[in-house]
């Protein structure tokens, strides 16, 4: 049997949809759905060189990458290669030649440093290390049962501090760009990156069609938007916390725990059965954040990088 690594083919809804499947049973703490994985591949910035990649043995689609620069960081040539193999045809050399693959394509492309993602299990830190990475910082997925857990209930907003959603900011969402990108700026990370691109925020946060405009919950001080927690749903009974923040001004007040519980309650009151998130290991306050919120750990991510020359 021969496997092969080609490009994703972003016209054919098979493909995309096999994409979708593999990703799924690889990492199933992750929303994967046909429309996330073709908006990822149509709608990251150009400066990103983005490709998505797909390991085919036979026909079928075993293995997946997504690979590119960090197209925003101050510092040149830092890139990203995730690669995951479906867990039932592991060892048939797909994951292998996914990495090859993706480091020749970056490496044209000008990167000298690669950062990866590895379920921290023992066969994908070995297979890591046998391609010359090195660990690093690791960052936990949590899980909590919305259908039968049991939710704190929804604290009464501070005087002064009104909820809203990001569906408010329809007409002009340019006030929680500013907040994500501040909030993004203190995120633990190994590449600091620059967030100052609306357009480019616009295309692939704002529009991205898994987000939850009305899900998204967003605490409002004298106008201005100071906390969020936003909100990305399947369609299929699954929801998915992607970042809360808060405005350094307004840090130390609840605010982060005041809007992820309160966008928890309308996802529980929409239908939705199951929750995700994820945290670095080191974010010890949202860590403290969702484990009031009934948040279990899942799994667990170690990151791992490779200087190139």
């Amino acid at each position: 049997m021969t496997v092969l690594v080609r490009d994703l083919r972003p016209d054919v809804p098979a493909d995309v949809e096999a994409f979708a499947r593999v990703r799924h049973l690889a990492l199933p703490f992750i929303l994967w759905t046909p429309a996330g994985v073709l908006h990822h591949l149509l709608h990251t910035h150009p400066d990103a060189r983005s490709r998505s990649l797909v390991a085919e043995e036979d026909g079928e689609t075993i293995g997946t990458a997504q690979v590119g620069l960090v197209h925003d960081s101050p510092e040149p040539g830092q890139a990203y290669l995730n690669v995951y193999v479906h867990p039932e045809r592991l060892r048939r050399g797909a994951g292998g030649l996914l990495v090859r693959t993706a480091e020749e394509y970056l490496a044209a492309e000008g990167a000298t440093r690669l950062f990866a993602w590895v379920l921290d299990e023992p066969g994908n830190r070995a297979f890591a290390e046998r391609h010359g990475y090195e660990r690093r910082r690791s960052a936990h997925f949590l899980r909590l049962d919305l259908a039968n857990g049991t939710l704190p209930p929804p604290p009464s907003p501070p005087a002064g501090v009104e909820l809203r959603t990001a569906a408010d900011y329809a007409d002009d969402p340019r006030p929680l760009f500013a907040l994500d990108a501040e909030t993004m700026a203190d995120e633990p990370g190994d590449v600091d990156v620059e967030f100052t691109d609306y357009e480019a925020w616009l295309a692939e946060t704002w529009r991205h069609p898994l987000l939850d405009h009305d899900l998204t919950t967003v605490a409002v001080v004298d106008g201005r938007p100071v906390a969020f927690s936003s909100a990305f749903t399947d369609g299929r009974g699954r929801y998915s916390t992607a970042m809360t923040g808060t405005a350094r001004a307004y840090r130390g007040r609840g605010l982060a725990r005041l809007v992820k519980t309160a966008s928890l309650h309308r996802a529980r009151a929409a239908g939705y059965t199951e929750a995700f998130t994820g945290n670095d290991t080191d974010n010890a306050p949202m860590l403290a954040v969702n484990k009031r919120l009934g948040y279990e750990i899942c799994g667990t991510e170690v990151r791992y990088v490779r200087e190139l020359g």
